[in-house]
């Protein structure tokens, strides 16, 4: 019998133009895929829903999207997000009470997840497309975690085998690392039911692969580590040391830089304060402080964000547009203008919400791009054990102002004579971690399943 491609179908409801903090794992991940001979299905949100709903869309990441894969949106029941009225059904409108029950009883009793009729929609279309042309393998990705119900049915209806890869933490909080729900809540049940009959389970550090593994350890033999990655398409491939003065001629300022989505799971008052202390130093007068990115995920959370940054230095003072002395909100980057951002950094400053679980994407990309690195977080993040090795990491060891304020003075010295030995070294511990390396397991797992299946890639 010939070889054939093999066929994935792929559950991740982010996917672009959505600008989800997970969205870029399973762009990547698609990506290589069909780069490397699959035929690749992404099943993903309505862009209604992430033009309209959430106000979460980048269109220039469309462009990042290999034309090979073939993007399908199954419908989303956009209850809770509708506000008007004219937006109601019929059936809402007239009996608002009533709709309410009814998409009530469904979170209690079928899946507790407002994105429930995705998946349902999701295994509909599947099994249509599955009857015309047989899927090898199904990858989802959570959160949302409807994708992960998505999955198991799909296997149950047609034995294709899946692979859950965890982005988040379905039952655990990653920020107060404690249990997400109430004892006795449906999520437990259907986190049980769908990790259970899984070909493996995914996860982005093993801090999160321990706590799961200890929670399932019938399962613990399946379950593996994929660590995040940065990409190669967002970055220059030739990384240069900083420049000594700026293009006016005059002596160059220790330039700051935050890149990345603002939260507020983030500890944005530290962040301000140290920074703030750290201006007193003789070398740092000059020194700014450049936030790049979206505030919050979501519309709506702009200017609340903002107004956090602006007072974050005195919280009891008139809440205003105005920001802190040297602190620049620059607003969102695009893809094509992430490299110069970095070239025109001294030091890159990691802001993350959480410890010991919460790995951020954003930290590999800042190692590539060769620039000293001051943490802002918790400590015993899970980034740590990423940081540990890298060369020009700069660690307070917490959200003491002061200590942040210390070592960012240490990190604007040392780029002050950063040289291309250092930007070498730097540069080939961040190799290890460029997407395509990051994503070699997870692929070789796919490869396999889709063998067994008669299907080879390549």
């Amino acid at each position: 019998m010939a070889e054939r491609r093999p066929r994935l179908l792929y559950l991740a409801f982010y996917y672009p133009p959505s600008r989800a903090s997970g969205v870029y794992r399973p762009r990547a991940t698609a990506n290589l895929l069909a780069e490397q001979g699959w035929d690749v299905t992404v099943f993903a949100a309505p862009l209604t829903f992430l033009r309209d709903a959430i106000g979460s869309f980048d269109e220039k990441l469309l462009d990042s999207v290999d034309p090979r894969i073939t993007v399908e949106r199954p419908y989303l029941n956009q209850f809770v997000w509708q506000k008007n009225v004219h937006e109601f059904s019929r059936f809402r409108g007239t009996f608002p009470f009533l709709s309410r029950s009814v998409y009530d009883w469904g979170q209690k009793h079928v899946f507790p997840e407002n994105y429930a009729s995705w998946a349902w929609a999701s295994v509909r279309r599947a099994l249509r497309m599955h009857a015309r042309k047989k899927f090898d393998v199904v990858l989802a990705t959570g959160n949302p975690f409807a994708s992960f119900a998505a999955a198991w049915m799909f296997n149950k209806l047609t034995r294709t085998p899946y692979i859950l890869d965890n982005r988040d933490a379905w039952t655990l909080d990653l920020f107060t690392e404690e249990p997400a729900f109430e004892k006795g809540h449906p999520a437990y049940r259907w986190e049980k039911r769908v990790l259970k009959s899984a070909a493996n389970v995914v996860f982005v550090n093993d801090a999160l692969r321990s706590w799961h593994a200890e929670r399932y350890p019938r399962v613990a033999d399946r379950m593996m580590v994929v660590p995040n990655g940065w990409d190669s398409d967002t970055l220059p491939g030739t990384i240069e040391p900083p420049a000594k003065v700026h293009d006016d001629g005059e002596e160059r300022r220790p330039r700051f830089s935050y890149v990345g989505t603002l939260t507020g799971k983030q500890p944005i008052e530290p962040l301000i304060e140290g920074f703030d202390r750290a201006r007193e130093h003789p070398d740092m007068a000059g020194a700014g402080l450049d936030l790049h990115g979206y505030l919050g995920f979501f519309k709506g959370a702009d200017t609340k964000l903002l107004k956090r940054i602006a007072s974050a230095l005195d919280p009891d003072a008139e809440e205003g547009p105005d920001l802190p002395s040297g602190v620049r909100y620059c607003g969102p980057v695009s893809k094509t203008e992430l490299g110069e951002v970095y070239r025109n950094s001294d030091v890159l400053v990691f802001l993350a919400g959480g410890a010991r679980y919460v790995t951020s994407g954003k930290i590999f990309e800042y190692m590539a791009a060769g620039r000293p690195i001051v943490s802002v977080h918790a400590p015993g993040s899970a980034a740590e054990e990423v940081l540990r090795d890298y060369p020009l990491w700069f660690n307070p060891g917490g959200l003491d102002p002061e200590a942040i304020a210390g070592s960012m003075v240490a990190a604007a010295k040392a780029a002050a004579g950063l040289d291309r030995p250092q930007i070498d070294e730097a540069s080939a511990y961040a190799a290890r971690f460029e997407r395509t390396v990051s994503l070699e397991p997870l692929v070789q797992r796919l490869n396999e399943l889709a063998a067994r299946k008669g299907a080879v890639a390549g």
